[in-house]
């Protein structure tokens, strides 16, 4: 990947969740990004406190739910309760991922998020847009559900899916 590609990819998300906001239509969960059947890939990443971390350390273990998500994103935030939700329900069964896009956010401001709110699992910090572009992600709140063999099972986007239903497509 090159820095420019991964530059025009979240430049193309701010741009798309800017468009989400103006219209403040919510959006739905569809199958989007990573085609479902497909191998999840692996990519590098940072962690909140700025250490290199390589995602296909959580992929072909056991399920795992992944969001690409922003502090500032309004579907993002509906989500929440939802991911909240489930992250309780299926502790131990399921391996929580987020990966915060880099576009108006830092390691910090992402950080002291997921304390105030509680975010379960791990957390990572995409600076250069490697698993964007490794997940083709069309915009934040988009959630990829991965089962134990690796392979997607679902993908959604937006604040209202049905986060129970896609685990238990990985179970």
């Amino acid at each position: 990947m090159q820095m420019a590609d991964g530059g025009r990819r979240l430049r193309a998300i701010l741009g798309f969740v800017s468009a989400i906001c103006l219209l403040a239509m919510p959006l739905r969960a569809q199958e989007s990004g990573i085609a479902t059947g497909a191998a999840a890939p692996g990519a590098k990443l940072e962690t909140l406190d700025g250490k290199t971390a390589e995602l296909s350390q959580y992929i072909g273990k056991g399920p795992v739910v992944m969001e690409f998500w922003a502090t500032w994103c309004p579907n993002c935030k509906e989500l929440e309760p939802a991911m909240l939700a489930v992250q309780k329900k299926y502790a131990g069964k399921v391996q929580f991922v987020g990966v915060a896009v880099s576009v108006n956010e830092s390691p910090e401001l992402v950080r002291r998020y997921v304390e105030k709110h509680g975010l379960a699992g791990v957390q990572f910090y995409d600076r250069k847009g490697t698993a964007i572009d490794a997940y083709d992600v069309p915009a934040t709140s988009f959630v990829v559900v991965i089962n134990k063999a690796g392979k997607v099972v679902y993908t959604g986007l937006g604040g209202t899916q049905d986060l129970d239903a896609a685990i238990r497509k990985a179970l």
